[in-house]
């Protein structure tokens, strides 16, 4: 392919991308809750009853942590949340993963829950901190087998030389555990909760003039303030 062909399809393709564009709905979000948990609860609860919409409860985890030279660097990922409950957000790693690394550097993350079937997304920033063990082993008992396994088998966020030293520490750790067995949960893993500074609820409206309300406080002692943004 020549370079004026390339030319010619690099500006058919940015053309394409930038046509991409939909137009939003009616629904307004004209006021919320005072307590932004009873907000959150109730937009949940809609998501997980569309049909649309996989796994409503993923959220997008994004921390600050350095690379391999030590310069900050800002990593995402996609983890599941897994209670809102004593004022903030739950979900469970390893502790020796790169999120968990991250975290014990600077505990402050931000959090995005998006809900694009319905034109919706909720955002969150706060503070990391790990919960109780005897939270994190109340919780591990609770999972499907194949995932206790899995926890074992996994050393999150380290090299891996194949697909097949991942399986063979897996099958090994099935043979320890066999299915029907009690798992222990591993000493590299548990819960971080997140307490939340701030929480934006965006809804989407006609012509890009979408609505944006967000919960702030000074700390997590503070009460909630509630501040309508532009979009």
């Amino acid at each position: 392919m020549s370079q004026d062909d390339q030319q010619v399809n690099g500006q058919l393709e940015r053309d394409a991308i930038r046509a991409m564009r939909r137009s939003y709905g009616e629904v307004g979000l004209e006021s919320l809750p005072n307590d932004p948990f009873e907000a959150f609860h109730s937009w949940l609860r809609e998501a997980a009853a569309n049909a649309f919409i996989v796994e409503a409860n993923a959220m997008v985890l994004s921390t600050l942590g350095t690379d391999e030279n030590g310069a900050d660097a800002i990593t995402t990922r996609t983890v599941l949340l897994k209670d809102v409950s004593q004022g903030g957000f739950t979900f469970f790693s390893n502790y020796g993963s790169r999120k968990a690394q991250a975290i014990e550097l600077n505990a402050q993350v931000t959090l995005l829950f998006p809900w694009y079937a319905m034109e919706r997304q909720v955002s969150i920033s706060g503070f990391a901190e790990k919960i109780a063990r005897q939270e994190s082993e109340e919780y591990f008992a609770t999972r499907p087998w194949s995932s206790q396994i899995g926890a074992w088998a996994s050393a999150q966020s380290a090299p891996l030389a194949s697909r097949e030293e991942l399986e063979q520490r897996f099958k090994g750790a099935s043979e320890k555990w066999p299915e029907g067995t009690t798992v222990p949960c591993p000493p590299q893993w548990g819960g971080y909760r997140v307490t939340p500074v701030n929480i934006e609820f965006w809804q989407g409206r006609y012509s890009r003039l979408h609505d944006r309300l967000r919960y702030e406080r000074s700390n997590i002692a503070s009460d909630w303030e509630v501040h309508r943004y532009y979009p």
